[in-house]
């Protein structure tokens, strides 16, 4: 009867131990049999606080088959799964159960990245945001003013603040955390531009020089016009005279602009129109590039007032309104400067006459800068 009991007990054992064996190397195999995917390479996004569980199921939503009790299982007692760290990243076909936890471990997470260009508004950041599919949207129509006071800004507008740059990031990041990064980037590098400014400027702060630089950057693109083109803006305020520039026209304008002004337009007010308020407009129009600040704070010491564009993408710059109407029947109005005698230099401050492309008036030399 004992030889028989022994007999049982040690072949139930035996049984517990090939089970057990047989399960280790399930296990085994498992962990490290290679996943098919639907695709070579899936994205995933583990979110903050996430638990084994969470991830197996954000990783089956997605389209990657995983075992969901095995791999938390495998994750606990691994202790892998205290090391696993919210973030974007990519499942590979052909990876395994145990690549995919020790990638999640490691933290080596996929990145993307999304550029703001330079002389883009704030609208035009926030729509490349909204279509960014890797960018989780989390303001919604937040007000203006709730998204700079959430960023801890006294500003109430967020336009210009935003530095125009590519910036890497990891999928499922948060457009408001994209938005702070580019913010912080901008005061940083407006900080750094203001220490570098000339003396006797007619900015006085930071802000008012990011304002300056947002007109230059709508201004040009010819990278070795900037200081001149802001040299210009830098007489007129020194001498009181209208800066009278078109992209702060249009910038006011909002959704009414389609793609041409008119006279009207040159004389309907708005803050930002600077053919009928002297001094710069009250936000910037536009985000500004490093170069733009740069020539805000240091323009080239020059006796212009007025420039036109040559429609080659660089400008003709004078030194006084007769020339200046010249330079526009040149280059705008495709004359010779004898086919039309120019009218009597008017006050400089004086608000421009039709720009050379109006509709509602005979075209004719203008006195504003733009024109």
């Amino acid at each position: 009867m004992k030889k028989r009991l022994r007999f049982y007990v040690l072949w139930s054992f035996l049984l517990i131990v090939l089970a057990a064996a047989a399960a280790v190397g399930a296990a085994w195999s498992w962990m490290h049999r290679p996943l098919h995917l639907p695709a070579d390479r899936i994205d995933f996004v583990v979110d903050p606080g996430s638990s084994p569980r969470t991830v197996a199921r954000a990783l089956n939503a997605v389209g990657v088959p995983v075992w969901e009790p095995g791999f938390v299982w495998m994750a606990r007692l691994s202790e892998q799964d205290k090391l696993i760290k919210a973030g974007g990243y990519q499942a590979i076909n052909g990876d395994t159960p145990w690549l995919l936890l020790e990638r999640m471990a490691r933290g080596d997470m996929t990145q993307r990245q999304i550029t703001f260009l330079e002389g883009w508004t704030y609208r035009q950041i926030r729509q490349a945001l909204r279509e960014n599919p890797d960018v989780k949207q989390t303001l919604g129509d937040i007000s203006d003013e709730a998204l700079m006071e959430k960023l801890g800004s006294d500003i109430k507008h967020p336009e210009g603040l935003f530095f125009p740059d590519t910036y890497i990031f990891t999928p499922g990041s948060t457009d408001f955390d994209l938005l702070r990064r580019a913010y912080q980037e901008g005061q940083r590098i407006l900080d750094d531009t203001w220490s570098k400014r000339q003396a006797d400027l007619p900015v006085a702060t930071p802000y008012e020089a990011l304002v300056l630089a947002s007109i230059i950057e709508k201004e040009t693109g010819h990278g070795p016009e900037r200081r001149r083109v802001s040299g210009v803006f830098t007489n007129r305020l020194k001498i009181g005279m209208l800066l009278q520039t078109d992209p702060t026209v249009i910038y006011g304008m909002g959704d009414a602009y389609q793609g041409r002004i008119r006279k009207r337009d040159l004389q309907t007010d708005t803050p930002w129109n600077t053919y009928t308020r002297p001094g710069l407009p009250p936000t910037p129009i536009a985000a500004a590039g490093r170069a733009a600040l740069l020539a805000a704070v240091q323009p080239e010491q020059h006796k212009f007032l007025f420039f036109v564009s040559r429609g080659n993408g660089t400008s003709e710059f004078s030194v006084n309104l007769s020339e200046h109407n010249r330079n526009v029947s040149r280059y705008i109005l495709g004359q010779t400067p004898a086919a039309r005698p120019a009218p009597a230099p008017a006050p400089a401050a004086a608000p421009a006459q039709a720009p050379t492309s109006t509709p509602d008036a005979d075209p004719a030399p203008a006195q504003g800068q733009d024109q």
